[in-house]
């Protein structure tokens, strides 16, 4: 098993929630409150593997459940290009997932058509800016990403 960890060059609310989560094993930080108070949305914490590195990276995502397995959204707040995380996962779909403190390995792969727009949907219902982010990426179609669980 691959292990989840705090990236050092992440930005320092983004360590403090990955440190919560995993001390808690999920139990603090799965409902996370955003820096402005907003909140609580419910996360997960998503485990890739460097296309070119190889190095592991742990990050926090807000997610929805769909039908057995888990959404979520490579928003990057709506800037031009894709996190290196989904370039990372469109590279190597094999990740890890941990969702309180069920931790499984996962197929990444990202939604189209009308499952794309229903997804969207649902997750713009659990955090609304991401309307807002599409919107800003223009005309980068922000990537809607479902994560089988192989257990």
């Amino acid at each position: 098993m691959p292990t989840f960890s705090v990236n050092d060059d992440a930005p320092d609310w983004q360590r403090d929630h990955t440190r919560r989560y995993l001390d808690s094993n999920g139990a603090d930080g799965h409902d996370w409150v955003a820096p402005n108070g907003d909140g609580p949305y419910p996360t997960l914490l998503l485990l890739t593997v460097g296309r070119r590195s190889g190095a592991e990276r742990t990050l926090p995502l807000i997610y929805g459940d769909y039908d057995g397995a888990y959404v979520i959204i490579a928003s990057k707040g709506g800037a031009p290009a894709h996190p290196s995380w989904y370039v990372n996962l469109a590279a190597n779909p094999e990740v890890w997932v941990q969702v309180r403190e069920r931790r499984t390995a996962a197929t990444a792969r990202t939604a189209s058509g009308e499952e794309r727009a229903a997804l969207w949907k649902q997750l713009a219902a659990i955090y609304p800016p991401y309307d807002e982010y599409q919107e800003r990426a223009n005309p980068r179609e922000i990537p809607v990403v479902v994560l089988d669980p192989h257990d």
